[in-house]
């Protein structure tokens, strides 16, 4: 790997998928719990934050197997779960300064529940009664991108819009700003997102360039999208890239915080991919065992991303059996609430069309607004006169 590729070279592997070979990756923490201190990445984390990443984890998979749950009961339109994918958006989602934007997909429900969004925020959008669910000036997060790549584009745009405003380089830790783009392997097909490459490049912009590759874009497996593994990308760009265990939330940590730092300092971007697997289906009207491989869930079965920080919990006394408990409560707790506050969202009125169409006050959006309550009284005149 040279220096291009990676900023700080490789840290040590290793997946052996089915029938596949050894994948070189950066990793901290083995499936079996055991702690690798790569000095590329030094990462020193008190028990505090080992048991807070492990709240996140339990609680994010929580939260997506209640809306799993819910739009199969009909309560949500569809929904996109995340199961096995937890560690790589606690991970990013954690290494962010409060200042950083983040653009997400319409997966990373990880980044929301770092970002403090309300989950019954991210249903709304699902449910059909929101056409977003949150104010990205509140959290530092765009909304949710349907159409796939489109935002990573708009992150590189962002991103140039703090480093001409002065927020970037500056030596100011509250101050110097970095932009997370999220994507998956299947958008780095898209020309959006490489027209950000692009940008990104030329332009030195402050943007880590964060790929989930769950190894599947709906249907499609990775190795019919890409001839290299994605994180080389980078260096036909011009910009360093990096791999790392996906499902290591440490690695995932350490790897992303260390991005950030570089844009913030003005170094330019960075091309993570976070090797990962999607064990649910790409969204609930998707069935993966028309095109999954035999074997291939069990294999990433047991590199599961929370199994992993347990054992390393338990090997360093840092959880014990009641702490897990206590947490396995709060997810229950969280269940619940997740639940009721799904079925007590209200249905939008149909005016609510014409707001947030833009920032300022527009003339024809007011004209539009306008006619159609006039439209919605005519019903209402009819009805009286019948």
């Amino acid at each position: 790997m040279s220096d291009l590729a990676s900023p700080r070279g490789p840290a040590g592997p290793r997946s052996v998928p089915p029938g596949g070979e050894a994948i070189d990756f950066v990793q901290l923490l083995t499936p079996d719990g055991a702690r690798k201190r790569p000095a590329e990445y030094p990462l020193d984390v008190d028990a505090d934050t080992l048991r807070g990443f492990y709240r996140d984890l339990v609680l994010l998979r929580r939260f997506d197997t209640e809306a799993t749950a819910l739009q199969r009961h009909g309560e949500l339109g569809l929904w996109a779960p995340l199961l096995g994918q937890e560690a790589a958006q606690i991970g990013a989602g954690r290494a962010l300064a409060p200042q950083d934007f983040a653009f997400p997909t319409f997966r990373e429900h990880g980044l929301t529940w770092c970002r403090g969004v309300d989950p019954a925020q991210v249903l709304a959008l699902f449910r059909g009664a929101s056409l977003g669910g949150w104010d990205p000036a509140v959290h530092n997060l765009h909304l949710y991108s349907i159409v796939i790549g489109t935002q990573v584009l708009h992150a590189a745009g962002y991103a140039m819009g703090i480093q001409r405003d002065g927020h970037v380089g500056t030596g100011d830790p509250a101050r110097d700003t970095a932009v997370l783009a999220c994507f998956g392997d299947g958008a780095t097909s898209q020309g959006d997102v490489n027209e950000a490459f692009v940008f990104a490049s030329v332009f030195n912009l402050p943007v880590v360039f964060f790929c989930q590759n769950n190894q599947f874009a709906i249907s499609e497996p990775n190795q019919r999208q890409s001839r290299i593994p994605l994180y080389r990308r980078a260096s036909g760009f011009g910009f360093p890239g990096v791999r790392v265990d996906g499902n290591d939330v440490l690695a995932v940590y350490a790897v992303t915080r260390d991005a950030l730092d570089r844009a913030r300092r003005g170094e330019g971007p960075t091309f993570i991919e976070a090797y990962t697997y999607r064990m649910g289906a790409h969204t609930t009207s998707d069935d993966p065992s028309r095109y999954r491989p035999t074997g291939e869930l069990e294999h990433w079965q047991q590199l599961d991303p929370i199994d992993r920080l347990v054992e390393y919990l338990l090997l360093t006394q840092t959880g014990d059996e009641r702490y897990f408990a206590e947490i396995a409560a709060e997810a229950d707790a969280l269940g619940v609430r997740v639940r009721e506050a799904c079925r007590s969202i209200p249905n939008p009125l149909p005016e609510s069309m014409f707001d947030h169409v833009h920032v300022e006050p527009h003339a024809q959006v007011d004209a539009d607004r306008a006619w159609f309550r006039a439209y919605q009284s005519s019903f209402e005149t009819a009805g009286g006169a019948a």
